[in-house]
């Protein structure tokens, strides 16, 4: 995935107080404004890998055997699915997370001093290794995979190369998409939706021209989600000459781009699924829609520097069910 402009200040220096009972846990889940303190190296690592942003991604993947029209339950195919999750969420989510904080740390170090690489609670040797360690058993679980679902093509190792370099560009110089706004965020976008829907459905289906076409379109709602990422480090990303919405637009006018984008796009799916005959689920998702716009309004638009991680929180569940409601209507629509 406005308000009457805010002003923006220098983040502190100091860990943000926090709840003892919940801190550890949103340290480890690699929240926004979790402490530090941390002295476990497994802890810390995990921390880098962001637990919390692995759930689209493992989702993704569900819909994409969903819309496939050939999932079929085993526990084969149970164990398969759940295969591909672990490579688009703790392996290769992992990794662009950790890349991601390697590149960033700079920025970290102006926005989240507390975070592991800029607070010096992990080592940057320690940090490339565990790059290197994610994508290799990264792809070695998509060659599985493919060999598993008899793939002349390795299509899901050619998606998993594939989202990792697109991963690398994101974050690395010197083209590092993420300092261009809207490239950076649509990039950030179909790696959350498309890339894992794909691998997903093409573990029991062909992964067709329709598929791809929709997902990237469903995409453009991923990039209204991505900016709200962005609002939780606008002064660092101003001083590093990154042109991300927020600093290219201000804060109100992007929070307003996101909701927008979140929405318009969603509803041109409902759209198409009524153009296929697929009434109930293009009514189902709309029904999906309205909850968000509801949030939209009570927190991000009203103040998104506060808000994002509660809006986030309350919001995206809505959008999630909908890629499903979606993927099971595209997955009817192939067997009838």
């Amino acid at each position: 995935m406005a308000e009457p402009a805010p002003t923006t200040t220098t983040p502190s220096q100091d860990p943000p107080p926090s709840d003892p009972r919940g801190s550890k846990a949103r340290q480890l889940l690699g929240m926004k404004g979790a402490g530090a303190g941390e002295t476990s190296i497994w802890k810390i690592r995990l921390q880098l890998m962001k637990p919390i942003t692995w759930i689209p991604l493992i989702w993704g993947v569900l819909c994409g055997s969903a819309s496939s029209g050939q999932f079929t339950w085993s526990v084969e195919t149970v164990l398969v699915v759940a295969a591909c999750m672990l490579l688009s969420g703790p392996l290769l989510t992992g990794y662009t997370q950790t890349l991601n904080d390697f590149y960033d740390r700079d920025i970290d170090a102006i926005n989240e001093p507390y975070r592991p690489i800029p607070s010096g609670a992990i080592s940057v040797p320690q940090v490339v290794v565990q790059i290197l360690l994610l994508l290799g058993a990264g792809i070695a679980v998509a060659y599985g995979l493919d060999r598993w679902a008899g793939h002349t093509f390795p299509t899901i190792t050619a998606l998993s190369l594939g989202g990792s370099f697109l991963s690398y560009i994101y974050s690395a110089p010197p083209l590092k998409l993420k300092q261009n706004g809207w490239l950076g965020n649509y990039a950030l976008g179909a790696s959350y939706i498309a890339l894992p829907w794909w691998a997903g459905h093409a573990l029991f289906g062909e992964l067709n021209l329709t598929i791809v076409l929709l997902t990237l379109f469903y995409s453009m709602a991923g990039l209204g989600i991505a900016v709200v990422n962005d609002f939780k480090s606008v002064e660092g990303d101003r001083q590093m000459g990154l042109a991300s919405l927020p600093v290219m637009f201000g804060v109100g006018t992007a929070a307003w781009i996101c909701v927008l984008m979140i929405d318009i796009f969603q509803g041109g799916i409902a759209a198409y699924l009524v153009a296929v005959h697929q009434n109930l689920y293009a009514v189902l998702l709309v029904l999906l829609i309205i909850p968000q716009i509801t949030f939209q309004d009570m927190y991000f638009l009203r103040n998104p520097l506060e808000n994002d991680v509660k809006y986030q929180a309350s919001a995206q569940p809505f959008l999630v069910l909908g890629m499903l409601v979606t993927a099971l209507a595209l997955g009817h629509s192939t067997v009838v």
